[in-house]
């Protein structure tokens, strides 16, 4: 008579929490003249965190960000970035990041890496990220988590390449972008 055994596999625990486009931004500065800041956001983002509780490596984050709802709160130079100088929205209306990776780096701080689309091209970054919060309810009993994270560019590499040189040496636009963002995630 054979016997059978069974495995006792471990039971994953993963939740799916979709991103609050009310509560979140996607932000990003970039050197003007070479000698200070220039910050904007983008207002539109969607996308997902499928959490496994019971180990944080597996699980996995997707984001699209509307590329035409770039603000900078200067019009003109909105409209800038939207052109085919930039991100060309007609062409390319979304930026998009996929996790391939999470690792803990310490406790409340993870590396997450993954892949980031940018007017159609696509490059591997790595955001170091604080969170995700404990799960905490809000006044209408949805749960939410909350992340911070941050990442570092070089915009030529997803072809953001325009530029102007400057009469005194120089360029305009800086190359390196240091993209923030600040995410609540609610739990579906």
């Amino acid at each position: 008579m054979a016997s059978t055994t069974t495995v006792d596999r471990p039971q994953t625990s993963t939740t799916t929490w979709k991103i609050d486009s009310a509560h979140s931004t996607a932000e990003f500065k970039v050197r003007h003249m070479m000698i200070a800041n220039v910050k904007g956001h983008f207002s539109r983002i969607s996308g997902a965190l499928f959490l496994d509780e019971s180990d944080l490596a597996n699980s996995r984050v997707e984001a699209s960000i509307d590329a035409a709802s770039i603000e900078t709160r200067e019009s003109q130079r909105d409209a800038h970035l939207k052109s085919a100088d930039f991100f060309d929205v007609e062409k390319f209306p979304t930026l998009h990041f996929k996790s391939t990776s999470i690792s803990i780096i310490r406790h409340g701080e993870l590396s997450v890496e993954g892949n980031l689309t940018i007017h159609g091209a696509t490059h591997k970054v790595r955001f170091t990220v604080e969170g995700p919060t404990l799960p905490s309810r809000d006044p209408w009993g949805n749960t939410r988590v909350a992340i911070s994270a941050v990442t570092k560019i070089n915009r030529k590499d997803f072809g953001l390449t325009w530029n102007a040189a400057l009469e005194t040496g120089g360029i305009l636009v800086g190359d390196e972008v240091t993209i923030t963002l600040e995410v609540e995630f609610i739990k579906t």
